[in-house]
């Protein structure tokens, strides 16, 4: 209310105002009535008004944002998500007791007068000329319309919101010039589809169908006349008249509008009485929106998916873009998640983890030849109470993962192998591979540069027990996990190679950085994600060929156009027999080597397992031909867990290795997620075992397991079994090494001091 001189009047810049604000409103009104079409209206307040030519297209047909549902490879809904829980529907598909309610409580005379009401108007004109405020009341609908238009445009901008609300003369002029043209290019029909599609009803409800799934849990279509009156008369004031909170004020509003609908002859005054006489009854569902409400634990491959379309420049050139788009929502996304490997890695972790545990696992699947996610979960669920998390520990930062990812072990062996064997090196190589060894030093970069091995502090490697002597070969290496053997290897190609390979495999660090040149990686001191590493390993599978992870299979809009979606780019990271070669170890890691607890039994499997120091982290990667999964255990928040005498799933363990942990949770969960699916085979090559001598008291030991060559038993790592019922080495050693009946390999003579063989130098 403007303020008064003393003596009861108003200043004279305020009878000014109110002066030019009626003129300006009167001459607005005026022309709408006599010529609404015209382009070059003379008004008043020429500068604060455009010209009627250049009112905004999407005031008219606005892109109203509705809610995006996420499916999966099979159809199934796994998610909906939105900015604003919105279902666009025709005027046909809302109940005519909806229909009329509205109109009789927000524009009874809607059907009669044109954009304005004129005798509204003139009334609203002379209150705000007697109280000296500016311009309010008698919006007709069509002007409410107009201004939700520019509220829904906002979005979630506070300071453009409050634009579009504000009880300003310039917003008011602004708002009737547009309702002049909207009304004349759309009709009443449209306008009151759109209204009741766009308005607010509380509770997180835009639009009449969202609206009546939340307070009555049905579809608009089928609203009874009390239901639709309770609706109608929120739209003034969603919280004040909001039937979940306070019942009786929102009867009163109920029974307001039904009246009002007997008062212009809408319905029957006995129909009124009849509903009025009724109880509010609701069957309300609660809001679900996000990936919190994801089925099948596939929350975290939902925020996965979003991440996916927010970093992708195919959605948009700018995230500002891509997240506009996001949010406008109406979007149906069909995903890659296949609901049979996400319900089998669902078991698995159930099975072996309690999400109350102190550590936490992850498990991710991918499809070798295709990259596509066919299963993300993890023991921790995402949410925001106890034990719940939003961090997704299978991906990389930049998709909602942790901030470094996790230490890799010795699943990284694989990919110096491959370097190694790409670059030439024969399958059989052998190595001296003490128990404990200085860095090679120096070592070649990529960029020219080496690494040198400060004389002032010797970097180290070393086998995990004291037993673990070489001289070994790149089988038995593999299988037995030998640290010293691979520092050894890449000593003698260089660090190049091997950065050269990840890059090609895709294995970059979690937190977006380069991945270090540095011998440590050997033993894996890189820190990666589940998917980073489930997917390079597929490349093996696909016999070298590496393809990009992809989630999205296809997006149609809310009009049902098809929306390009992003491919996944395949590319040949080595050859196929450099690939064969590393299916052939990694077959024997599981067959007879430190992964033999992750060994399918009824089709081909290969993997690796990966322990880190002081054993914060431990993993399985291994693959089919045609599934890769990674499985990762540890301690997924700021402070680092060691795991040793520790409970995990109810069960006590000594130790936990890669080999004991992860990768019965990897054979469980790739058995469920395979099961009546196609068995397929690796192409193998043959790796013959040369003879080489005893390095220590395992070191190179024939077999005491027939049935097994160079397996005493079991699992035969600490920690393998609960309860520490294990025997015998850790991370890098498994038993006896066995020996090949195979003859030596051609052409190969071994020193028995390993001279010629330290450094990697080969006599062949």
């Amino acid at each position: 209310m403007g303020k008064k001189r003393s003596g009861g009047g108003l200043t004279g810049s305020q009878q000014a105002a109110k002066f030019l604000g009626v003129s300006v409103l009167s001459g607005v009104v005026l022309a709408g009535m006599a010529i609404p079409a015209a382009g070059a209206l003379g008004l008043a307040a020429k500068g604060t008004v455009e010209g009627f030519d250049e009112i905004p297209a999407n005031l008219k047909t606005p892109p109203l944002s509705q809610r995006t549902t996420i499916l999966d490879a099979e159809g199934g809904v796994i998610a909906t998500v939105y900015s604003r829980d919105r279902q666009v529907v025709p005027l046909t598909a809302i109940s005519p007791y909806m229909q009329k309610a509205i109109v009789a409580i927000e524009d009874s005379r809607f059907y009669e007068h044109g954009a304005v009401d004129l005798k509204g108007i003139l009334r609203a004109v002379n209150r705000n000329a007697q109280e000296g405020g500016a311009a309010q009341g008698a919006s007709t609908l069509t002007q409410q319309y107009v201004k939700n238009v520019f509220v829904e445009e906002a979005g979630d901008d506070e300071t453009k919101v409050r634009e579009a609300q504000e009880k300003s003369l310039g917003r008011k002029i602004r708002e009737l010039k547009y309702a002049i043209q909207v009304e004349e290019e759309l009709g009443k029909k449209k306008i009151l589809e759109n209204y009741l599609n766009i308005t607010f009803f509380g509770q997180q409800a835009y639009g009449i169908e969202s609206a009546a799934q939340r307070y009555f849990s049905k579809a608009s279509k089928d609203l009874t006349l009390e239901e639709s009156a309770l609706l109608a008369g929120l739209v003034q004031s969603p919280s004040r008249y909001d039937p979940v909170n306070d019942t009786q004020e929102a009867m009163k509003r109920r029974n307001l509008v039904l009246q009002r609908m007997a008062d212009i002859k809408d319905i029957s005054q006995a129909e009124a009485d009849a509903a009025k006489a009724k109880p509010v009854v609701l069957k309300v569902t609660k809001p679900k929106n996000g990936c919190i409400t994801a089925v099948k634990g596939a929350g975290f491959f939902c925020d996965y998916v979003r991440n996916s379309f927010l970093t992708d420049t195919a959605f948009g050139k700018t995230r500002e873009e891509r997240a506009k788009v996001w949010n406008q929502g109406g979007l149906t996304v069909r995903t890659t998640l296949d609901p049979q490997s996400q319900d089998a890695a669902n078991e698995s972790i159930k099975d072996h983890v309690d999400q109350e545990d102190s550590i936490a696992t992850a498990v991710t699947m991918v499809q070798p030849g295709t990259g596509r996610v066919l299963a993300m979960g993890q023991s921790k669920p995402y949410g925001f109470g106890k034990n719940e998390t939003q961090i997704n520990y299978s991906v990389d930062k930049r998709m909602g993962g942790s901030n470094f990812g996790f230490q890799v072990g010795s699943t990284f062996k694989p990919f110096i192998a491959a370097a190694a064997l790409e670059g030439g090196m024969p399958p059989t190589k052998v190595y001296q591979a003490p128990n404990k060894m200085d860095y090679p030093s120096p070592i070649s970069r990529c960029d020219g540069s080496q690494y040198v091995n400060p004389s002032y502090k010797k970097e180290t490697a070393k086998n995990e027990t004291e037993d673990e002597i070489g001289p070994y070969a790149l089988r038995t290496a593999m299988e037995k996990s030998i640290n010293t053997y691979f520092v050894e290897m890449i000593g003698e190609i260089g660090l190049c190679p091997v950065t050269e390979m990840t890059q090609k495999l895709g294995v970059t660090p979690a937190d977006g950085s380069k991945l270090p040149e540095s011998p440590s990686i050997a033993l894996g001191s890189a820190e990666l994600s589940p998917l980073t590493m489930a997917n390079a390993y597929a490349t093996f599978a696909n016999r070298g060929v590496y393809c990009t992870p992809v989630a999205i299979e296809s997006i149609t809009d809310a009009h049902g156009k098809a929306l390009a979606v992003p491919k996944t780019k395949c590319d040949r990271a080595m050859s196929t027999e450099t690939a064969d070669t590393i299916n052939t170890l990694l077959s024997g890691v599981v067959d007879s080597g430190t992964g033999e607890r992750a060994g399918l039994t009824d089709r081909d499997s290969a993997g690796k397992t990966g322990t880190t120091d002081s054993r914060y982290n431990a993993w399985f990667v291994g693959y089919t031909p045609n599934l890769s999964g990674a499985v990762w255990v540890g301690s997924g928040g700021t402070r680092k867990i060691t795991m040793e005498n520790i409970v995990i799933g109810g069960k006590p363990y000594e130790k936990v290795f890669g080999g004991g942990l992860p990768g019965p949770i990897w054979k469980d969960a790739v058995t469920g997620a395979l099961a009546g699916r196609e068995r397929l085979y690796f192409s193998t090559v043959s790796i013959p075992e040369p003879n080489v001598p005893a390095g220590g008291p395992r070191g190179n030991k024939p077999s005491t397991n027939p049935s097994r060559p160079g397996r005493p038993g079991g699992d035969g790592k600490p920690g393998g079994r609960p309860g520490g019922q294990t025997a015998g080495a850790t991370e890098g050693a498994t038993g006896g090494g066995g020996t090949d009946p195979q003859p030596p390999f051609p052409g190969i003579t071994i020193d028995p001091r390993g001279g010629g063989l330290i450094g990697g130098r080969d006599d062949q």
